[in-house]
């Protein structure tokens, strides 16, 4: 059995079909690892989800925030923003179906086997791998329960509170916790989030930087697999911490890595979201590919 993880796929399904196609992946005996955002801005957001749905004993999942925002438009129509390709997934038959899947996805997964993290944005240097599963466990609860479920959703949109603070209660708490865990690049060592720096890991602000930099974060050691940032094109200095989202959706690629060897493959994409013709007969179906 082989385990793959791929990057953020953002309702490009050509290229993850190119992936798959690429290491012969077989949903009875491999395994395929995404760090979230399966869905919007990409041209065939609904196509995906009904794709990785009908292989979903294949997957394992943690949600991202374009994930957590259709699952919010599912409960609030109104919620959807002008660049969002997820009306066509809230109009169609089986929605209920797909998006009831995705509620039950984590924000966090451990493979203690590989002692390996998956997350969509990362994990704050001031918590260990131990209290950061248990915080992701009260988001997923929240999503879970019938009663949590919408005030949660309602409250979760916001950039306040910027720092992790025991005492907090409520949606206040839980909408930390996701910031932390789905929108995510810089921060300051004790957990204080820079929510509108989106470049590169060099354009941290004064006192600020990418999570994964800090010297003294309590998950040194533990292998991280994330995505969220495609600024970062697929590069982490820091051992044992992989970046997979490098920029589909913006005309860049669909990186697939086996998580035992760290074999990285390369499906390019075009500014659409769609797989990016090959410029020679010979690279067929994989221009770009590594």
């Amino acid at each position: 059995m082989a385990v793959y993880a791929v990057g953020d796929l953002q309702g490009c399904l050509e290229p993850l079909k190119c992936l798959l196609d690429r290491v012969a992946f077989h949903p009875a005996h491999d395994r395929l690892w995404l760090v979230g955002d399966l869905v919007n801005r990409g041209p065939q957001s609904l196509e995906t989800l009904r794709f990785l749905y009908g292989m979903r004993e294949s997957l394992v999942c943690v949600l991202g925030n374009h994930d957590l925002h259709l699952l919010a438009a599912g409960n609030n129509i109104e919620r959807l923003k002008k660049g969002d390709t997820l009306r066509e997934i809230l109009e169609a038959p089986d929605a209920p179906e797909l998006l009831g899947w995705l509620r039950q996805q984590k924000l966090l997964h451990f493979d203690e086997q590989r002692d390996m993290a998956l997350v969509h944005a990362g994990i704050p240097p001031q918590w260990s791998l131990k209290k950061a599963l248990r915080l992701a466990a009260e988001v997923e609860a929240a999503l879970h329960d019938d009663n949590l479920f919408k005030p949660y959703l309602d409250g979760m949109y916001g950039n306040e509170p910027n720092k992790w603070d025991n005492d907090l209660k409520g949606v206040a708490r839980l909408r930390v916790i996701t910031n932390y865990f789905t929108r995510m690049r810089f921060c300051t060592l004790d957990g204080k989030l820079d929510l509108k720096g989106k470049e590169g890991a060099d354009t941290a602000p004064p006192g600020f930087a990418p999570w994964f930099a800090h010297r003294d974060r309590k998950t040194k050691g533990l292998k991280i697999v994330f995505g969220h940032w495609a600024a970062l094109e697929g590069r982490c200095n820091e051992p044992g911490v992989f970046a997979l989202d490098t920029g589909c959706v913006w005309g860049g690629a669909m990186t697939l890595m086996n998580i035992d060897t760290g074999v990285r493959y390369q499906c390019a994409c075009d500014d659409s979201g769609h797989l990016r013709p090959p410029v020679s007969p010979t690279i067929a179906g994989h221009n770009a590919s590594r």
